[in-house]
């Protein structure tokens, strides 16, 4: 049996909150079968896509050991089959969705057109960097059973430069079923990691109810059934810009609304979850992002976000919170407040996002308050778990 294969099945999950949890298929039987599959779901991706294919290109494992497939979920600007004959020249298969179904149903439908062993669902404005597909390779072999395998992440701002990085998991670096890593926090982000084919199959594909933390359940389940290993290289850029999906998110709070969401499957699915503890962390993720919103004079946004905090925080928190201007006055410490507050509140993860997943969600024009004010970015859940 090939090494790089798992050698044992996995069990399926059947306990979704929410809805089923979709099947992706088997692979046709008699298909040639590469190692690996790069799958990279689009829309309306722009110029971003070029370095994106240029640095899957760059490490080309050859046609019979690798697919590279662009899907695109049905983009209205920015066409991008242009653009993938242009670099790709024949190497990068092309395929237009007939249909719009949102982000998480074009993320199955990469998993379902792929035909290799290893999958790599990247992002069309996210790139890997040099040695990526050879460790990956690596760890598949080292590690033959394990479902997830990946590699840490740089944040990268749209001229391609590095904002923050993300952050060491030191229990999952020699291998583990250490699904608390994602309890909380979205700890690893797309463009690093890499999950068998055999586990999707096995166990289906992302929760469509799920669209802005689908990424971090996965990881969750991959981990807790199937293992995973997280190596401590950082080979893979995740891109936060203003023209991803982020902003939108954010401002709406809908990524607070989709972390309530993913609190329910996991409180019904893992006994050391903390619900209370997943609800404060949400509250004071919207409270954060009020009063960025505010800062920047968007009133909607902000009480949007504030709403979110009133009806999801416990009324100790809000007399906490109500206590605070006054503090701040006596004490002189507006500007030391404004700085920690997602340090005093809230999961940090330490780099995550766009000002979210890394948090490295937050790119949105005004929620870069997060940076200014040294906020982690790791809860704000890849507000853009892809393209809409």
């Amino acid at each position: 049996m090939n090494r790089l294969l798992p050698r044992h099945g996995l069990h399926k999950v059947t306990d979704s909150a929410t809805q089923p949890i979709p099947d992706v298929g088997l692979v046709p039987e008699g298909t040639s079968r590469p190692l690996w599959s790069v799958m990279i779901p689009t829309y309306n991706p722009g110029e971003y896509l070029r370095r994106t294919l240029q640095s899957i290109l760059s490490q080309d494992r050859g046609t019979e050991r690798m697919q590279i497939e662009v899907v695109d979920h049905c983009s209205t600007e920015d066409d991008p089959e242009p653009l993938v004959r242009a670099i790709g020249d024949g190497r990068v298969e092309f395929y237009r969705r007939p249909k719009n179904e949102g982000p998480v149903a074009n993320f199955n439908a990469c998993i379902q057109r792929s035909r290799g062993h290893l999958i790599h669902i990247l992002h069309s404005d996210d790139y890997v960097l040099p040695g990526f597909y050879e460790e990956i390779e690596r760890l598949a072999e080292l590690h033959a059973d394990t479902a997830l395998l990946a590699a840490r992440c740089f944040f990268v701002d749209e001229h391609d430069i590095i904002t923050g990085v993300t952050k060491r998991l030191p229990e999952l670096e020699s291998g583990g079923r250490w699904a608390e890593a994602f309890y909380y926090d979205t700890a690893i982000l797309f463009p690093g990691v890499v999950i068998r084919r055999s586990f999707y199959e096995a166990n289906g594909g992302y929760m469509p109810s799920l669209v802005h933390t689908a990424d971090r359940e996965m990881w969750a389940r991959a981990v807790c059934l199937g293992g995973g290993v997280v190596t401590p290289n950082i080979l893979a850029c995740y891109r936060i810009s203003d023209s991803n999906d982020s902003s939108r998110v954010l401002r709406s709070g809908e990524n607070v609304r989709d972390l309530l969401r993913l609190s329910d499957v996991f409180r019904g699915r893992y006994p050391g979850f903390s619900s209370a503890r997943a609800r404060h962390n949400a509250a004071y993720r919207a409270f954060a992002q009020a009063r960025a919103f505010a800062a920047i004079k968007d009133t909607d946004s902000a009480r949007r976000n504030r709403r979110l905090w009133v009806e999801n925080s416990s009324w100790m928190d809000r007399f906490k919170e109500a206590l605070w201007p006054f503090v701040r006055r006596v004490l002189g410490r507006e500007k030391w407040h404004d700085c920690q507050l997602d340090e005093r509140h809230g999961p940090s993860s330490s780099n995550l996002t766009k000002g979210g997943p890394g948090d490295a969600n937050s790119k949105a024009g005004g929620v870069r308050a997060e940076a200014r004010c040294g906020w982690s970015s790791s809860e704000s859940e890849r507000a853009r778990t892809a393209h809409v």
